[in-house]
């Protein structure tokens, strides 16, 4: 639906958006496990940049997307906290990252379902790399590539949905309450993800990865 050129340049701001929400979006929250997720307020902060991207059109995203994307990381981190996770810790940090992967409802994304184990092992080494070094090191140190490694495999999956916004935003007059309602939906989508993410994992820690992923494969899959 988009002219083949914004479809390669959404790549490349996609890839922008998501290193640059790693490096601002949790690295600045109270470590408080438990605390309960601010979602109505991140989904305001995401409806006022939507806003600003359906006022201006498609030639706004570039600026947009990456401010969405960090309050979305942000209320994904916060959803983390709500369900125990610690925000100070590396490994939790990228499980963050990687709600933006878990797949969304087109047909061209199966990730909701059957896919949700397999992004995650597929993903694994990245994880596992990136938090190693950014442990050792820092973002901006030699820890920065292992990140970008990772950020590219969740731009690819998280490119689809924002293509989808994309294209939404292209239609002729959709104007900033139709931008709102578009960041609206989609931070909705992701809170939904992220909520069953870190739900599984706090399941994982206390029954196991692979009596969880047992169970979790027994249930029956809706599409």
């Amino acid at each position: 639906m988009l002219p083949e050129s914004w479809n390669k340049n959404l790549g490349s701001i996609t890839e922008t958006a998501l290193l640059k929400a790693s490096e601002a979006a949790i690295f600045t929250m109270k470590d408080t496990p438990g605390e309960e997720s601010s979602d109505i307020w991140h989904k305001l902060g995401v409806a006022a940049s939507g806003g600003l991207g359906g006022f201006f059109g498609l030639s706004a995203i570039a600026i947009e997307l990456p401010i969405s994307t960090t309050i979305m990381l942000r209320s994904i981190a916060d959803i983390a906290r709500s369900e125990g996770e610690s925000i100070a810790s590396v490994e939790t940090k990228m499980a963050c990252l990687e709600v933006f992967a878990l797949g969304g409802t087109s047909d061209s994304d199966d990730g909701t379902e059957s896919g949700y184990y397999a992004v995650r092992s597929a993903l694994a080494k990245s994880v596992a790399d990136a938090a190693e070094f950014i442990t050792k090191k820092t973002i901006s140190e030699d820890g920065a590539p292992f990140l970008i490694k990772l950020i590219a495999k969740i731009a690819e999956r998280f490119g689809i949905q924002v293509t989808e916004k994309a294209a939404a935003q292209a239609i002729p007059a959709i104007g900033a309450a139709g931008g709102a309602l578009i960041n609206t939906l989609f931070i909705d989508h992701f809170q939904d993800m992220a909520k069953g993410h870190f739900i599984v994992r706090r399941l994982e820690k206390k029954h196991g990865h692979q009596k969880i992923k047992e169970i979790y494969d027994k249930l029956p899959k809706i599409g």
